[in-house]
């Protein structure tokens, strides 16, 4: 059964995103263009190297956005949660997708086709500025990450990627935070091997930071993780 698609002036995450600033007319024109679609884990939602077509607004789920590295190695450049939007800088330059969209679980987006979302951003300065202070802001996010690379020793590195899970994708009032993520995909957002994150994370275990079970992560003391990833500030 296809789930029911949520009408933009209702959704959840309207006043978070970067259509907070539409008007109903133009909220109802967005509704009526968009698709909605379900992805199962490891389903890729854009391809890297492929020409954009729209933007992407996750509603439920998780979302890796990775590239291909030099070596061969997957590199993870972002991780998007519901209420993020995905797609708009290649739509925007009108080049193709410099990054894959993978879903790391079961996720819900709504497509809009990029004629819809380019006459919105002609039309109403207030989105066309929040645009612009979201391509900023993740200009800044990119340049932070590289330094860290750089800076960073690879424990800092896994500490830092444990609290960037965290502040992403944690609920509000659930506590201990947890989450089911494959070594693969941790190693790929601190930029090490996989053998490498195995290890630190049984350090972490053993000193009580942390408790494991399969892939899942239970992050037991954050302040010890803080206190780790700012070593090298």
């Amino acid at each position: 059964m296809k789930p029911q698609a949520p009408h933009c002036q209702s959704c959840q995450f309207k006043d978070s995103s970067l259509f907070k600033q539409c008007h109903l007319h133009e909220l109802e024109e967005l509704n009526e263009s968009k698709c909605f679609n379900s992805y199962k884990k490891g389903q890729v939602i854009f391809h890297e190297g492929n020409r954009p077509l729209g933007i992407f607004c996750v509603y439920s789920g998780k979302v890796k956005v990775s590239r291909m590295g030099s070596d061969g190695k997957e590199q993870i450049i972002r991780l998007a949660k519901k209420g993020d939007t995905l797609g708009y800088r290649s739509l925007i330059d009108n080049t193709k997708y410099t990054a894959s969209a993978i879903a790391l679980d079961e996720t819900e987006v709504c497509f809009i086709p990029a004629a819809e979302f380019n006459k919105l951003v002609d039309e109403n300065v207030k989105v066309s500025t929040d645009l612009m202070k979201m391509l900023a802001r993740a200009l800044g996010d990119t340049q932070d990450k590289l330094i860290h690379l750089a800076m960073k020793p690879v424990r800092e590195r896994l500490a830092e990627a444990l609290l960037l899970l965290k502040s992403t994708y944690q609920e509000e009032g659930k506590n201990p935070f947890s989450i089911s993520i494959s070594r693969e995909d941790l190693s790929s957002i601190v930029g090490t091997a996989k053998e490498t994150v195995i290890r630190f994370l049984s350090e972490f275990k053993e000193d009580g930071i942390i408790t494991t079970h399969g892939s899942e992560i239970t992050i037991l003391n954050p302040e010890k993780l803080v206190k780790i990833s700012s070593m090298y500030d």
